[in-house]
């Protein structure tokens, strides 16, 4: 006799498996939409500028765990390179996926442990702080150089673009301190709070309850 128990659950299961790609699908194109909205922030030098492309990554990490969230990082990225193109041969989006990572991988490693919103709170809270810390390091020894060659700079003068807003920036580490660091926590809490507020209210579309 056929087995229709288990015909059942390979159908289900490949339903599933269709539904998280067409998921990871979408939430890595609308990731990629929302970066070309930038925000410049006054209190930092220009070529800073926040973007909320990590909500949906943060979603996406909350509804289907970390691997998700790593892919739909990188997807987005991809787009953004292939799509929109790099002054820095690609070292810039390598450093965004990279920084990006830093939240949401961790943050969803650990609700995925225990699906709770304090978990969550504590998730992005350690996120945000990996992602300022790998966001300095990166900045420091390869985004920052990298720029400065790509648009034929000397050092000096992207640290002076730092200068004329904050004067306690005088160096790379400095400006790392007072600029870099400080865009990412904004932007890491941002995005944390709008995952709160819309997480809820978006997950049982992605989890196909709707």
């Amino acid at each position: 006799m056929p087995n229709f128990t288990n015909e059942t659950t390979i159908n289900k299961s490949k339903s599933t498996d269709i539904r998280r790609i067409a998921m990871i699908g979408m939430l890595s194109a609308l990731a990629f939409i929302i970066m070309y909205f930038e925000v410049p922030l006054p209190f930092l030098p220009s070529f800073y500028k926040i973007d909320f492309s990590e909500v949906p990554v943060l979603i996406g990490g909350f509804a289907m765990g970390p691997v998700a969230a790593a892919i739909i990082e990188a997807v987005k990225v991809i787009l953004h390179l292939v799509i929109k193109g790099t002054p820095t041969a690609g070292i810039g989006d390598f450093a965004n996926f990279i920084i990006g990572c830093g939240l949401v991988v961790p943050a969803s490693m650990i609700y995925k442990c225990h699906k709770s919103r304090k978990n969550a709170v504590v998730g992005m809270t350690v996120g945000i702080l990996v992602m300022a810390v790998v966001g300095g390091l990166l900045n420091a020894f390869l985004l920052l150089p990298a720029y400065a060659a790509a648009f034929h700079m000397p050092m000096e003068a992207i640290v002076g673009m730092g200068t004329s807003v904050n004067h306690a920036i005088i160096d790379v580490p400095t400006l790392v301190l007072f600029a870099t660091t400080p865009l990412n926590l904004i932007k890491g809490v941002l995005a944390s709070i709008l995952t709160l507020l819309l997480y809820k209210r978006v997950s049982p579309l992605i989890h196909g309850r709707v």
